[in-house]
């Protein structure tokens, strides 16, 4: 009798099924990786004990790019100890993963896991498809930035809100959720690199008429390692945002 009262039910949208049943939905966390030896053990900690708590379904998805210092070996101890249904070790060209949702962050623990409910919750009250953390808004900040590489960052992002009014906050930054489809479309569609990459995600996006929700976020920079920001990068950067400009 159950089974006939749910085929007499009216059909609801993927859309209301995913809003209405939170539990069924899968997150896949991509953490692109390039000599994250020391980081790497401290954020899928944090990503497991944030996800655990949280009674989240997820699986961690390590892309290593060839890191000489071994984080590759790390990432397989990583596997063996919290298991190959939730840490999989994938090349870049490899698939998204099996979740529904994929969220997007950095490895150097500069992008802390505490706020991923938050971001899983601003997607489920306004339906978005996308969920961009931002630094520049709300109680979001910097910390751990000497006054140079933030007057990089702010002059980045005022530039980018100057030219391309993308209608969201933080252009730059890398922290974000994805419904998978709205991901698959989205790379199809960028052509761009490094940092202008980020970038280019938020301009497509409102072209397609992707809606956006942002979660204030604190940015704390990196304990372990250097930086791979440079003058080769701030000038791919610029070239990059000419390039959106001229043709969006």
């Amino acid at each position: 009798m159950a089974s006939l009262e749910v085929s007499r039910s009216p059909r609801r949208s993927r859309r209301e099924l995913e809003v209405r049943s939170p539990r069924q939905n899968k997150y896949s966390v991509l953490l692109p990786t390039y000599n994250e030896r020391e980081n790497l053990p401290l954020i899928v900690w944090l990503l497991v004990k944030s996800f655990s708590e949280s009674g989240i379904n997820y699986e961690i998805i390590i892309i290593d790019d060839g890191s000489p210092d071994g984080t590759r070996d790390v990432a397989e101890q990583l596997e063996k100890i919290y298991g190959s249904d939730r840490i999989l070790l994938r090349p870049r060209e490899k698939k998204l993963g099996l979740g529904n949702y994929i969220i997007i962050m950095d490895a150097d623990l500069s992008h802390h896991p505490k706020f991923i409910p938050e971001f899983i919750r601003k997607q489920k009250e306004g339906n978005f498809d996308i969920v961009s953390g931002t630094r520049y808004k709300g109680n979001g900040g910097v910390y751990g930035w000497d006054l140079k590489r933030k007057i990089i960052s702010r002059g980045a992002n005022f530039l980018t809100q100057i030219l391309l009014r993308p209608g969201a906050s933080d252009l730059t930054g890398s922290f974000r959720l994805y419904r998978k489809e709205v991901l698959e479309k989205l790379i199809e569609k960028c052509v761009s690199k490094g940092y202008v990459f980020q970038m280019e995600m938020i301009v497509r996006a409102r072209q397609l008429n992707y809606t956006i929700g942002e979660v204030p976020i604190s940015f704390v920079d990196r304990v372990y390692g250097e930086s791979k920001l440079g003058g080769n990068e701030i000038v791919s950067f610029l070239k990059g945002l000419l390039t959106l400009f001229a043709t969006t």
